[in-house]
């Protein structure tokens, strides 16, 4: 959506349901393998910064 389609509004609820996607997979991973869990928590991080990206372009363009 933010790159193919160049539409931010997309791309910032495209890369939302991304972040909750992460999330619950973390919470998931985290009953069965604490480790793996762990290991998204960087991830997480780099699509957070990502979305604050995104959502300050969109901001800015509006």
């Amino acid at each position: 959506m933010f790159f193919g389609l160049r539409s931010l509004g997309g791309g910032l609820v495209v890369i939302g349901l991304l972040v909750v996607a992460i999330a619950g997979t973390i919470r998931a991973f985290r009953v069965v393998a604490p480790r793996a869990a762990w290991l998204l928590a960087p991830y997480l991080a780099w699509v957070l910064f990502a979305t604050a990206l995104n959502g300050a372009l969109w901001w800015l363009a509006r």
